[in-house]
């Protein structure tokens, strides 16, 4: 949601506005990093809720004041019509703000796709769609690939049992 007001903020004051409201969204994410869970939740309700209410208030009145056709209505309209998915980082505290962090970790699965069209075949395009996301499971577990990869393949190639090869799987590797 906040990339399409970031867009407009140059030649929109409300774009400005419904930024500096957001920017005290994060502000608060910043003051809870860390914390458990159940802290964030509570902090986010004390102090984020209210900006969150104001937010949906000032979205739905000036959605009523700017043309549907125009690129501040069709940003305004966005984030009306996902509003609940956006304010329910305040109901649960696992949940971050935004979703950068997975973006983040995706992206190089997107950037090798094109890559695993030149595989060689079907098959060779599905082996390297599992190695990329065994690779993408040790960064997202704190586990230096390399290593797992290279503790998996000796580990398979000394005689691990295949009905067993779930407890290779980086989530329980030793890092």
């Amino acid at each position: 949601m906040r990339r399409k007001f970031y867009e407009l903020a140059d030649t929109s004051p409300v774009a400005t506005e419904v930024l500096r409201r957001i920017a005290l969204l994060y502000a608060i994410e910043d003051d809870v990093r860390g914390a458990s869970a159940e802290q964030r939740r509570q902090v986010r309700n004390e102090r984020g809720r209210v900006i969150i209410d104001d937010l949906r208030q000032y979205l739905e009145a000036k959605n009523r004041q700017v043309s549907a056709k125009a690129k501040l209505g069709e940003a305004i309209r966005y984030a009306l019509t996902r509003w609940d998915g956006l304010a329910h980082f305040l109901d649960d505290g696992r949940i971050d703000l935004d979703s950068n962090a997975v973006e983040r970790s995706i992206r190089p699965l997107a950037l090798n796709r094109k890559n695993a069209l030149f595989a060689g075949s079907d098959e060779g395009g599905d082996n390297w769609a599992v190695i990329a996301t065994l690779i993408e499971n040790c960064k997202l577990s704190g586990i230096n690939p390399h290593s797992w990869l290279t503790e998996t393949l000796t580990t398979l190639a000394n005689g691990h049992h295949a009905n067993r090869v779930g407890e290779l799987m980086p989530r329980t590797a030793v890092g």
